[in-house]
């Protein structure tokens, strides 16, 4: 029977040490929590420490660790034991681990490495300084540097990079039985998490699949030939953006990494793939904004130079529009209403474009939109640019109408919202285009010059046409 138990989603675990709870609600660490861990380290009281982190989810230890000052990360960090501060590592902000590991005694990271599968293990050596990662592989029994070495001799951002070389693997020729013996005979041997049994030809190419869940049904004579089932094995130097497209289009929990002979070298799992899937996300998020990749430990100094030189393009382009607005300085000065009146039109193309722009942006990095619906979609952000501004532009035409009590000034800016809501769509569906087309990534420097395209022919459309019409 099922238990209906488990239809119901569970409440927030409540973590209790002592006086203290650390998670609320909403999963996120109380600040009482928080205080109690500050007064901790401020007293150096190391038992305490312990006390209060030891039964805490690593997520939460790494959470906490954004919330504290450097000072205070300092003393936490040597009361963490040795396997909660390698399940931690991984869990950290870049900026934020790579100050941890430099409190952190290379024979104490060795032996927390250890704990950790193969490509955890190898992003965190790889934030390590030159010397203090030779110390600490040196440390490290043979096996297991080697392992993290050939990690990182696959290209930043690769599928070889991400993947966990612990895998398992079961040759054609075995049966249900013996493939469930070999497994309970690895011991520690074993990944700590894998949800599929690869089936692979005399030479390690992998040649099918089989789910433990379908595994643990089947009679033990059943040949795995019989059970397996077709897999999607990912090539080394894929790039990990391409590697979340598949797992998110096949609905994958995990795919075998396959080198250039198709012999099989690792395996990627779904929690390694919500990682990049989020940083993605970030990452596009951001350079929409024209912000550099920021944390809970950047600096000012990072910050603004991270930010500056974007504010400075927005400040080129802004000149731009002012250089349009200066060409038509005679027409503002007869009609002043002009100068009340243009903000709204350029202010409306922008959100337009942006909008058009965010969609694109999206469906390009989902690959909803390829070059055999880019006309159809083009001429449906365009069809929705024309239908918003024929709802828009009666009502700030009857508006500017009314309040200045010139009808030729509302037909004026209500023909120009219109024009301006065309080109908005325009370069907010052709400017990710193109960029995509050109190699570059369409996240970056596409707000900015969507942003100025419709700032410099909202002006120019407004302003010509009332010099056209009403002078």
């Amino acid at each position: 029977m099922t238990n209906t138990d488990s239809a119901f989603p569970a409440p927030a675990p409540e973590i209790e040490t002592e006086d203290h709870v650390a998670l609320g609600e909403d999963y996120a660490l109380t600040a009482s929590f928080v205080e109690k861990v500050v007064d901790a380290a401020d007293d150096g009281d190391g038992m305490r420490l312990r006390g209060l982190l030891e039964d805490l989810h690593p997520a939460d230890v790494a959470d906490l660790m954004g919330f504290l000052t450097a000072e205070h990360r300092a003393v936490v960090v040597q009361w963490l034991p040795p396997d909660l501060l390698a399940d931690t590592l991984p869990e950290l902000d870049d900026g934020i681990r790579e100050e941890v590991l430099e409190r952190v005694p290379s024979a104490t990271l060795a032996e927390a490495l250890q704990e950790l599968d193969s490509d955890d293990a190898a992003a965190v050596v790889e934030d390590l300084e030159d010397d203090q990662r030779e110390k600490v592989l040196a440390a490290m029994p043979e096996v297991d540097r080697a392992a993290i070495e050939s990690s990182l001799g696959y290209p930043e951002d690769s599928a070889g990079r991400l993947m966990q070389r612990e895998v398992m693997a079961a040759p054609q020729f075995w049966n249900v039985g013996d493939t469930i013996d070999h497994v309970r005979r690895q011991g520690e041997e074993l990944p700590e998490l894998f949800f599929d049994i690869y089936v692979v030809d005399p030479v390690n190419r992998p040649v099918g699949g089989v789910a433990i869940s379908r595994l643990l049904r089947a009679p033990r004579e059943t040949p795995l030939t019989e059970l397996m089932e077709p897999i999607n094995a990912i090539d080394v130097d894929v790039d990990q953006e391409e590697v979340a497209y598949i797992f998110e289009k096949y609905n994958l929990i995990s795919a075998p990494v396959v080198d250039t002979g198709g012999r099989l070298v690792g395996q990627l799992t779904v929690d390694d793939i919500v990682h990049i899937i989020q940083e993605e996300n970030r990452e596009d998020i951001l350079r929409l904004a024209g912000v550099s990749d920021e944390d809970r430990s950047s600096g000012v100094l990072e910050i603004v130079r991270g930010r500056v030189p974007w504010l400075g393009i927005n400040l080129f382009t802004a000149v731009l529009g002012a250089g349009v607005i200066a060409f038509f300085e005679g027409t503002i000065q007869q009609i002043v209403a002009l100068a009340v009146l243009m903000p709204i039109v350029s202010a409306i193309g922008g959100n337009a474009g942006t909008q058009a722009l965010t969609v694109t942006v999206r469906a390009l990095a989902t690959r909803e939109l390829t070059s055999s619906n880019a006309a159809r979609t083009f001429w449906r952000e365009l069809t929705v640019g024309l239908a918003n501004g024929l709802v828009l532009a009666p009502l700030i035409g009857l508006a500017a109408g009314f309040w200045f009590q010139e009808w030729r000034l509302g037909a004026v800016i209500a023909a120009a919202m219109i024009l301006n809501l065309l080109v908005a769509a325009t370069v907010g569906v052709l400017t990710p285009l193109t960029l995509s087309k050109l190699k570059f990534d369409p996240a970056v420097s596409s707000a900015v010059f969507v942003t100025a395209t419709t700032d410099f022919f909202g002006f120019l459309i407004f302003l010509g046409l009332a010099t056209i019409v009403l002078l």
